[in-house]
Order: structure tokens, then C-alpha cells, then sequence
């Protein structure tokens, strides 16, 4: 497993974080499912849902049990004012993983 620093906004802003992420050491595909990668093993996470101009959408934020992530992701995707969907840590707001539809 490789960690480098990530910041997953095309520019600065005070939400624009930069946090950690883990790399396969060698090539694995990419999670297509519902079903979040194997190393996240929180009970719950803090989802937020952003604009298409990476701005956060202010009342999307929750801190979602983990075996109702999908479902709230889904939700907030389905909104027309949300973009993408970042999950974070619910303990540290470090990032996780963006959550994005096939609109």
C-alpha cells in the first residue's frame, strides 16, 4: 500500500483540504459497487454533497452509519444541485473516497 497527499479540488478554497490516500502497491481495480473498499472500517463516516463547482452544499452534511452510506449518498445524488458526494472521516474530516452517479 502506497499513502500520498491528495486534495480532491481543481483549486483553493477554505473546504479545499488535503488529505491522505491509499494507494494499492500494485494495480486493483477500482470499487464499482455500493459497497465501500475493503480499508474503510469505520461504524460511520460524514458524507457532504458539493456543487459541479466544488462548493459544499450547506444541510447535506451528516455523519451516515455505515450500512446507510449508499443509501444516503444516493439520496444527495439524486438532488439536482449536488454534483458529487465526498465521504470523510466522521471523527477527523479527513477525505475518504468521492461518491459520484452515472447521470
Amino acid at each position: 500500500m502506497l499513502v500520498i497527499a491528495y486534495r480532491p479540488f481543481s483549486t483553493l478554497q477554505p473546504y479545499a483540504e488535503t488529505g491522505p490516500v491509499f494507494l494499492c502497491g500494485k494495480f486493483c481495480a477500482p470499487t464499482t459497487t455500493t459497497d465501500l473498499p475493503a480499508i474503510l472500517t469505520s461504524p460511520d463516516y460524514l458524507l457532504k454533497g458539493y456543487s459541479s463547482d466544488e462548493r459544499i452544499i450547506y444541510g447535506t452534511g451528516r455523519i451516515t452509519p455505515v450500512e446507510q452510506v449508499a443509501s444516503y449518498a444516493d439520496a444527495l445524488l439524486t438532488q439536482d444541485d449536488v454534483a458529487f458526494v465526498d465521504l470523510r472521516s466522521a471523527r477527523n474530516n479527513c477525505w475518504q473516497a468521492r461518491l459520484t452517479s452515472e447521470r
